[in-house]
């Protein structure tokens, strides 16, 4: 087993573990401001504008299952870009997407998650069911050809490129890819973003408010 996925599985037990406490802890949302992280640590208020975000696509599911943008009409869609053998944004992002789905009640039964892989050469359906399962049972994973990722981060204007490489092993590289989460109506239309490191509570909250 390659290093960096040894360290991959140690990261995701500990990210795991904290975003656990982390619910334990909070006692009221209510208390929380709705906002999102930027990069720098500083706080902004949710985007009000309605930038072209989505569009029709089709992708494979993690049970190999081909699936389109219409499949999802109907739901709330919370939707993450990210790979597998990210060490750190993805397998947080998609903790604090479970905690947010713990704390929605009843009403997470109107929402539904979705991890699109930015890597399809290595994360095959198999791959991507295998992961999901560290996460909420509600977890929809995608993933597809080239073209068809492709043509899914054009039409939510997602970046992905590989940054590290392995020179003895070209399957072992590592990625930079854009970090926000999309909210996305129950028809397909964009509603709101969350920046990464949002806590569960506040994605929680401003959900809420469109439920």
């Amino acid at each position: 087993m390659p290093l960096r996925r040894v360290y991959f599985y140690l990261v995701l037990a500990i990210v795991i573990l904290a975003v656990g406490l982390g619910l334990r802890a909070f006692t009221d949302s209510s208390k929380s401001p709705v906002a999102t992280v930027t990069d720098k640590g500083s706080r902004k208020t949710q985007s009000s504008g309605t930038p072209a975000i989505g569009g029709s696509f089709t992708a494979v599911n993690q049970h190999g299952d081909v699936v389109s943008d219409k499949t999802y009409q109907g739901k709330y869609v919370l939707i993450f870009f990210g790979y597998t053998f990210c060490p750190d944004v993805c397998p947080t992002t998609l903790s604090t997407f479970t905690t947010v789905m713990d704390l929605l009640g009843p009403d997470a039964a109107k929402v539904q998650p979705i991890f699109v892989t930015i890597d399809p050469l290595r994360d095959t359906p198999e791959h991507l069911k295998e992961y999901l399962t560290h996460f909420h049972k509600s977890f929809t994973g995608l993933t597809g050809n080239t073209q068809q990722i492709e043509n899914v981060k054009k039409v939510f204007r997602i970046y992905a490129a590989k940054s590290q490489q392995d020179e003895k092993d070209p399957d072992d590289y590592l990625m930079d890819h854009s970090s926000v989460s999309y909210l996305m109506g129950p028809d397909g239309k964009f509603l709101t973003f969350f920046s990464y490191g949002l806590e569960a509570e506040v994605i929680a909250t401003k959900l809420k408010e469109f439920l």
